[in-house]
């Protein structure tokens, strides 16, 4: 098939950045049915649907982690590197970028099968596992974890489509499975009643079909940029480059794992098993609100890292005011919506009555500072496209591991189980008001020197 590759050199930066972003969050939407269709049904399963979610939902720590890898070798690491090298005009460092973040995502999704099929049992317990839900938790994610390479390499590689400017190709990409997946689903939960299992076993046949399609179009003639397996020869600098940049988003993905943990564990103390369901259902509803919010920062990423390796400080400077934009209309819109209708939004999730009652003042609570989210996203994801680690990761780590950790362990012991959910809102006003402000302070200088030389320059 014939495909447009956007042009991220000229043309209107709004342009640029609405016709990646929204393939991207239709994309990542798209994406989120693997886990939020598994969660919808396996919700509904009958006589056992609520106890098999909070299972399922015990394994989203785990989940995250290993997702997180692929931001540390794809979507924050090797892609604004591939790009910013496309912006200079050096095709051949780009290309060996990617295939040495290839060979990374590869290694590390079989090292991270063998640990999960071995310790399964250890860290789900350590998770916030009980008796009760173990056996749900532990089928589950036995079989999901047997897809790590295809996970890695579907979400590490899609990031050099998107980088390349083929942002339909990368809505496809995941399009494919997850059409899959909801067809799946159904027919092994229900008609072959293989519960959890087939929700599992579903996810990632859908994966592996992904992967596949990933490698086919990035070995194909259509891209500037092809996967050779002489580019998969693993250079320490580069390497260390491609991690030094993408640990900011691994450290998003993994300190999400972290406060997971740290939630189930606490709500579990403060409000028992029911508010470990709880929580499964908050952290479903956050990765659905969330999407459109990270697609805008995935679709400016490779608009500001081109124009920044292309020395274009007016285009980069204009790439991050809109993603700010962007992200604070999308974001106050995703507040209205669940402060008005949170009873609505649980029942997309389950159909006990206890649960939904402890979910709707939960879901208000969780959410009354996600409009800040957009400072967050936008500060972050300026540091990250301009290749800018210490200050990308110090803010990673800020918002949850300093903030949202210790007040999720505090303020239960003033507020009870509500202080749970209180920590995530808090987190949001400060860590996103302050990541922004110093985005603005440090980058903003530098992105105007460049205009200036570009004048001088005479271009």
């Amino acid at each position: 098939m014939k495909v447009h590759q956007i042009d991220y050199s000229s043309g209107s930066v709004t342009s640029c950045i609405l016709r990646t972003s929204i393939p991207m969050i239709l994309a990542e939407l798209v994406n989120l049915l693997y886990s939020m269709v598994d969660r919808i049904y396996i919700g509904h399963i009958p006589g056992e649907g609520s106890v098999a979610l909070t299972g399922l939902g015990l394994c989203f720590p785990i989940i995250s982690l290993i997702s997180a890898f692929a931001r540390l070798f794809g979507f924050n690491g090797g892609a604004p590197l591939c790009a910013m090298a496309r912006g200079r005009g050096d095709m051949e460092e780009a290309s060996k970028v990617m295939g040495n973040s290839f060979l990374l995502a590869a290694l590390t999704g079989f090292v991270l099968m063998a640990i999960v099929e071995i310790f399964h049992e250890p860290i789900l317990y350590a998770f916030g596992a009980s008796d009760i839900t173990y056996p749900y938790a532990r089928d589950y994610l036995l079989i999901y974890a047997l897809g790590s390479i295809p996970v890695l390499l579907t979400l590490s590689m899609n990031a050099f489509i998107n980088s390349q400017g083929f942002a339909s190709v990368g809505m496809i990409t995941v399009l494919l499975g997850a059409v899959l997946n909801i067809i799946l689903d159904p027919l092994l939960i229900f008609v072959f009643h293989m519960g959890v299992k087939g929700a599992a076993i579903a996810t990632v046949i859908s994966q592996l079909v992904s992967m596949i399609f990933v490698v086919s179009f990035l070995s194909g003639g259509q891209v500037e940029l092809k996967l050779n397996v002489k580019d998969m020869v693993l250079e320490r600098k580069r390497c260390l480059q491609i991690v030094g940049l993408g640990t900011s988003g691994f450290t998003m993905g993994a300190t999400n794992s972290v406060v997971q943990l740290v939630c189930n564990k606490c709500a579990f103390i403060w409000g028992g098993d029911i508010y470990v369901g709880v929580m499964t259902i908050l952290n479903s509803v956050r990765e659905v609100f969330s999407t459109p919010v990270n697609g805008i920062g995935a679709g400016s990423s490779p608009v500001m890292s081109f124009n920044y390796g292309a020395r274009n400080g007016e285009r980069t400077r204009k790439a991050s005011d809109l993603t700010l934009l962007f992200c604070f209309i999308v974001s106050f819109v995703v507040w209205i919506v669940v402060f008005i209708a949170p009873h609505w939004v649980s029942m997309l999730f389950t159909q006990d009555e206890a649960m939904i009652e402890a979910a709707v003042p939960s879901l208000r609570i969780y959410f009354f500072g996600f409009i800040f989210m957009a400072f967050q996203t936008s500060g972050q994801q300026t540091f990250v496209a301009l290749g800018k680690a210490k200050q990308a990761v110090f803010f990673s780590l800020f918002r949850k591991v300093i903030i949202v950790v210790p007040l999720t362990v505090i303020l239960p012991y003033f507020v009870g189980i509500y202080g749970v959910m209180l920590a995530e809102p808090i987190s949001n006003i400060v860590g996103g008001t302050i990541a922004y402000s110093c985005m603005r302070h440090t980058v903003m200088p530098e992105l105007k020197a460049m205009d200036e030389e570009r004048k001088r320059e005479g271009k």
